[in-house]
């Protein structure tokens, strides 16, 4: 693997503050952000310094029961050869279902059934066959557990990087996370992984409320979670740690601080040797090998995940899904209160994405809070479907059917807005009766 050292998530909001970072070895950009033929300023003065980018991918769902969409996995090879990535990374999770047609907006858990691990391991195989590099996934954080598992995280994990040859990317925080909401001993997972499969880790900051661990990366990295880093240094020499911070960002000094404490718990990084760009010249996508990208010599042969496997993972991941995002009951065997709390942490998280599209919408409804109110309401019975503007829009249109925001200026003002961004006349009473009473009979 690549020698990447010790580096930072790269974000817009601080990317000002990290090109200053001393001793900055590398970054990681979520992939979903930039468009390869349009990369931001930042990265290409830091790529010219010979600092390394890494995408990072959180869309493509590679642990739903679909095969992975061959358009995404395109611009995801794209942007690695964009950036001169020397691999791609994403994560062992579901983040939407076809039937019920949803969007989760977040990284949810797969059960840890041999059913879950055939189509898993199978839409890695699709995936490394499509990427220009290599492939590493990450352990998520979860709040809810599945019932009736029949593998243990480090089984699930060892199982798939035997089977596929792919690389892991540990968030050490993700496995703190999963102690305290599922019981899981992080130390436990450390020594059941293969860890010479190791591509980098992830560290992050998040904060504990009514016995629930939320992995924010929007609060400084606990003393609980370097102890699971020192644990993971204890066991190998990692290639590369990353911090991550998504929102609430500190100033960039406590930025700093936070990487030089992450520098005195693993020392010096593992001396590889860089691994050279992919030259697009030399990628063919049409490219047919009999081991996956990779993959190590004598790896377990896959086995296929029939239509009949993947419409049982479907059904049971589409049953969560709805209890999470579209108001209906949580499936049979599932901590209810738990499956509550995680709908709600959905609920404002998309809350807050939506407010970073479109920041006028609070103002116009009166402030945050207001505004969280009116959106949780909304989201309790309509789910994303189709990506967070489209979301945006959806909820403007669902108040205003609802003669919505109660003072009139307000209204006026919320009315501008929509119709200035989907360049037609606001729902007409008759129509906003006759979606309301679909709504209500739904």
């Amino acid at each position: 693997m690549a020698h990447l050292g010790v580096g930072i998530g790269w974000r817009p909001e601080i990317a000002d503050a990290v090109e200053r970072l001393p001793g900055l070895d590398w970054v990681e950009v979520v992939a979903e952000n930039i468009c390869s033929g349009h990369l931001p300023a930042s990265l290409l003065r830091l790529r010219e310094r010979g600092v390394r980018v890494v995408p990072h991918g959180v869309s493509l769902g590679l642990g739903g029961a679909e095969r992975p969409d061959a358009a995404k996995l395109a611009a995801l090879g794209e942007r690695a050869l964009a950036l001169g990535a020397p691999l791609v990374t994403e994560h062992i999770a579901f983040v939407r279902t076809s039937s019920p047609a949803l969007e989760a907006g977040h990284l949810l858990p797969v059960r840890r059934t041999r059913d879950a691990l055939d189509v898993l391991c199978e839409n890695v195989r699709i995936a490394q066959e499509a990427l220009p590099v290599p492939l590493a996934l990450e352990n998520i954080a979860a709040l809810v557990s599945w019932p009736g598992e029949e593998l243990t995280e480090g089984r699930f994990l060892t199982e798939l990087v035997e089977r596929t040859g792919v690389r892991l990317l540990i968030d050490v925080a993700n496995l703190h996370t999963n102690r305290v909401n599922r019981g899981e001993d992080p130390f436990a997972v450390l020594d059941a992984i293969p860890l010479e499969a190791l591509a980098y880790v992830h560290v992050a900051g998040g904060v504990e409320r009514d016995g629930v661990w939320h992995d924010t990366h929007a609060h400084p990295v606990p003393a609980v979670v370097l102890d699971v880093l020192a644990e993971l240094r204890k066991r190998v020499a990692p290639a590369g740690v990353l911090l991550e911070r998504d929102d609430d960002f500190p100033a960039e000094a406590e930025l700093a601080g936070e990487l030089a404490a992450i520098r005195g718990v693993v020392g010096p990084v593992s001396p590889v040797d860089p691994v050279d760009p992919v030259d697009p010249a030399e990628h063919s996508p049409a490219r047919s090998c009999a081991v996956p990208r990779g993959s190590a010599p004598g790896a377990s042969p896959l086995t296929p995940a029939g239509t009949r496997k993947r419409a049982r993972v479907g059904e049971e991941q589409g049953a969560l899904l709805a209890a999470l995002v579209a108001g209906a009951q949580a499936p049979e065997g599932f901590d209810r209160e738990r499956v509550r709390v995680q709908a709600r942490a959905l609920a404002a998280k998309r809350a807050g994405v939506v407010a970073k599209l479109a920041p006028e919408l609070p103002g116009i409804l009166g402030g945050e809070a207001p505004y969280r109110e009116a959106f949780v309401g909304y989201a309790r019975s309509r789910p994303m479907t189709a990506g967070y503007r489209r979301d945006a829009l959806d909820f403007a249109e669902h108040l205003l059917i609802r003669d919505l925001p109660a003072d009139p200026a307000a209204r006026r003002r919320l009315t501008s807005w929509w119709r200035d961004r989907v360049g037609a006349r606001p729902p007409r009473r008759i129509v906003r009766w006759a979606r309301a009473l679909v709504g209500r009979a739904a």
